[in-house]
């Protein structure tokens, strides 16, 4: 038995436990996997906060990386000793969007990864990068495939394309870096001075302070010339909506990924019909996704910023930490 970190039913930070969980031996196509990190997104602090609390004890945690310490039979993608990365739609392999809501999601629809053994099935996990920590590989279970199916999968990102980013969350460094990586020019935005300096070291190619530039949709277009960026990379929600749409050039992608301003607002319909905007409503990846991304990473030897590590025991300081907003990039559990 090893130790984990449980919600109970509905949720919220004084219903966070230590408990234990089995970890079985695997059978025929699962791997057994000691876990040495997770790391926290949006989604999670969702469910163990109780905004959207488990119905019954739930394991929190979608992002989860370790080691693989033992396979079952008929497994040949991993062998003992493998890093390994959790994926966040264990169902979902390849192809067209297959999970409606979240299910099958670890940390919600079923336990996640706030434990140290977790034994399942290969398609659960796929290869960690090559010399990234545990922390760092954690990072790309759900912030990194996201961004990387958006300007990728979705928005087919090409060298000197423009690609506009909202703030410095776990999605939208990824989207930078992965931009970046690209070949493309980076608006980014945000309401913190140094917040905004740090994305400049990233590679951000210009910089908006949106408290201070309320009509920062009209700043972007003016930035490319007047065409308008070709891919915005929209967090904010109901909020941000208008003005990603008026910083998008005619044809232009956005993905609808986060809903940090609310579940529902106004849509400033006329801005999309006049620009034929493509409205891409984003929600992580597949496996194929994942195994893409990781490919790339290898091949560059991009690495994630992680901005603090706490201990599993510590989950709740450590969304405390999110909750305030001080961070920039990542948040990991390392145990």
């Amino acid at each position: 038995m090893s130790r984990a970190i449980v919600v109970q039913p509905g949720g919220g930070f004084d219903r966070v436990t230590i408990g234990r969980s089995e970890a079985r031996d695997p059978l025929f196509g699962e791997i057994t996997v000691r876990l040495h990190a997770n790391s926290l997104n949006y989604h999670d602090y969702a469910v163990v906060s109780g905004m959207w609390g488990p119905t019954e004890p739930r394991i929190p945690m979608a992002d989860g990386a370790g080691k693989v310490i033992a396979v079952g039979s008929g497994v040949t993608e991993f062998v003992v000793g493998d890093h390994v990365v959790s994926t966040f739609f264990p169902t979902w392999l390849d192809g067209a969007p297959q999970v409606d809501g979240f299910s099958t999601v670890p940390g919600d629809g079923v336990d996640g990864y706030a434990r140290e053994m977790v034994t399942a099935p290969v398609r659960a996990f796929t290869h960690a990068p090559r010399g990234y920590t545990h922390a760092e590989a954690a990072t790309l279970t759900t912030a990194g495939l996201t961004a990387w199916r958006a300007l990728h999968d979705e928005g087919r990102i090409k060298a000197g394309d423009s690609v506009l980013v909202q703030g410095t969350g776990g999605v939208s460094i990824f989207a930078l870096q992965f931009a970046k990586m690209a070949g493309a020019t980076v608006i980014a935005t945000s309401s913190s001075s140094e917040k905004l300096e740090k994305l400049e070291t990233l590679g951000a190619d210009h910089l908006i302070d949106y408290r201070k530039d309320e009509q920062w949709g009209e700043t972007a277009r003016r930035l490319t010339g007047g065409r308008g960026v070709d891919h915005v990379i929209e967090v904010g929600g109901p909020a941000t909506l208008g003005q990603s749409m008026i910083a998008a050039r005619i044809g232009g992608h956005v993905s609808l990924i986060g809903i940090l301003t609310g579940l529902a607002g106004p849509l400033p319909l006329i801005d999309a019909l006049l620009r034929q905007l493509q409205l891409r409503a984003v929600l992580v990846g597949s496996r194929r996704q994942q195994i893409d991304m990781i490919r790339a990473i290898d091949a560059n030897g991009l690495k994630p910023v992680v901005d603090d590590s706490f201990p599993l025991a510590d989950i709740v300081a450590a969304f405390r930490h999110q909750e305030s907003n001080r961070h920039f990039g990542k948040i990991c559990l390392v145990f």
